[in-house]
């Protein structure tokens, strides 16, 4: 299964095995936590040195997902560089391909706790937005329905870790879409007090494997 088809407040959404969450009727692609640069930022501040290559592949990742759904809409729930720095030491290709993706779209960067997003890449900037009867945010809160990201919520399926979406009747929780991103498990006290007892998990990686949330 590549993806799994649900509904939140009335709106038929599709969670992608990419991470990504499509709203078809919409024409609405969301991703979270993108996390470009997070290789540069640790190595910057004297952290594990890891091949450069994360941005590029979230890149043909979030490319392939455009291609894929049609999306006219594209909105970023926070994060989506590691801190401010990052994004403008964006290698110049990199920044190029972005650049390429977000012609001809509305583009919309939510604010997160790491970046205020890329004001010099153009696109509009929300602390938060309201779709219909969706609110898109980066962090949860009390009010729903909502999507957000934040977390990087992941599980542990067969022996390996998995990231996965968590959802409920009032909400969405994203993975972090981006490539070198770690995560909370599934089962923490700040994931199991926010989803509702019968919350379901939807696993990614090469399927979208759908299965009760983990607690």
């Amino acid at each position: 299964m590549t993806m799994y088809r649900f509904s939140l407040a009335s709106a038929d959404v599709i969670a992608l095995r990419s991470g990504a969450l499509h709203w078809p009727a919409e024409r609405l692609l969301v991703v979270s936590d993108l996390h470009f640069g997070k290789s540069e930022r640790l190595a910057r501040r004297g952290g594990a040195l890891l091949p450069p290559f994360e941005t590029r592949d979230t890149l043909q990742r979030l490319d392939d997902d455009l291609e894929a759904t049609g999306a006219r809409v594209v909105i970023c729930l926070g994060d989506s560089f590691d801190d401010l720095h990052a994004a403008e030491a964006m290698d110049p290709a990199d920044q190029l391909w972005l650049t390429r993706l977000m012609a001809g779209r509305d583009w919309i960067w939510i604010e997160g706790n790491h970046d205020a997003g890329p004001f010099a890449l153009g696109g509009s900037h929300r602390d938060e937005l309201q779709i219909g009867p969706l609110a898109f945010r980066h962090i949860a809160t009390a009010e729903t329905p909502e999507i957000s990201g934040h977390y990087h919520p992941k599980l542990r399926l067969a022996g390996q870790v998995r990231r996965c979406f968590l959802i409920d009747a009032a909400r969405v929780i994203l993975p972090a879409y981006g490539s070198y991103t770690g995560g909370l498990w599934s089962h923490d006290p700040a994931l199991t007090t926010l989803m509702q007892p019968q919350a379901r998990a939807v696993a990614i990686g090469k399927t979208a494997l759908p299965l009760p949330m983990p607690r």
